[in-house]
């Protein structure tokens, strides 16, 4: 007998090895495990050389701030902090000294200034309650209750000190020399609210008109100690944002009275 009879079976070699990122089960079969899945899938492992040019090229900005990141963290970790006893740091004090200077030997100089000022502010003022009261688009304003209320919560929750060196003036909105808070700043936020109303109307002109007066109006804010630079920088900011903001509150609105009419209908 040759063994025709007995069925044949086939063994599997000693070394036989299962794959690395799988695992054995009882019935013989073979699972991957989840961690080997997710490393397997991340995005990082499917990287080439050229998506590497791809991103430098075509994606400069973000490689820009991510080299600013390792920049100040390293400028941040290694300077000498302001001690308690001295003014705080600004550059902005320091690149406008020498309008400083001049404003403080000439206080007419900075009254007229103030005024032109108060000029803008009244300007920014009566474009947007025209948005509201005459054109019947509510966004501006809606825009500037939300910014003017942050900005009182956060001005009131930290009061910055006032720069030793400011120069009032009894023209400067608010007029009187009355007490305000410096973070952060309504002039330029309010300039901001603005001027991306008239981008959206494409009043180009008039949006370009409020930007370089809004520049012109931060410099002397700097160059009299009226604010901090953290200040007007968080003003731009704050402006966008609360425009953004009441898009939105705009846009749910508009959505719950659709859904309301319908459901009515």
């Amino acid at each position: 007998m040759n063994g025709a009879g007995k069925p044949s079976v086939k063994r599997r070699g000693k070394n036989h090895t299962p794959p690395a990122n799988g695992v054995k089960v009882a019935n013989g079969a073979m699972v991957k495990t989840a961690s080997s899945t997710h490393f397997s899938d991340a995005s990082f492992m499917k990287w080439t050389v050229a998506d590497a040019v791809h991103v430098a090229t075509h994606h400069w900005m973000p490689c820009l701030f991510a080299l600013g990141l390792l920049f100040f963290m390293g400028v941040e970790y290694t300077l000498f902090m302001v001690p308690p006893t001295s003014p705080p740091f600004d550059l902005g004090f320091i690149a406008t000294r020498h309008l400083h200077a001049i404003l403080e030997s000439w206080p007419d100089l900075n009254t007229l200034l103030a005024a032109l000022n108060t000029v803008f502010v009244g300007m920014q003022t009566t474009y947007i309650l025209w948005t509201w009261l005459i054109e019947g688009r509510p966004r501006a304003t809606i825009s500037t209750l939300f910014m003017f209320t942050c900005r009182g919560i956060l001005g009131y929750s930290t009061q910055l000190p006032l720069p030793q060196e400011f120069l009032g003036s009894g023209a400067d909105f608010p007029v009187g020399n009355v007490s305000f808070f410096l973070f952060f700043s309504g002039h330029v936020a309010g300039s901001v609210i603005a001027s991306l109303d008239m981008r959206r109307m494409q009043r180009k002109e008039l949006a370009w008109t409020f930007d370089v007066l809004n520049v012109l109006q931060a410099v002397r804010l700097l160059g009299t100690r009226g604010h901090y630079t953290i200040d007007l920088a968080v003003g731009v900011g704050a402006g966008l944002l609360f425009d953004t903001l009441a898009g939105k509150y705009e846009d749910s609105k508009r959505k719950v009275a659709l859904t309301t009419k319908h459901d009515f209908s």
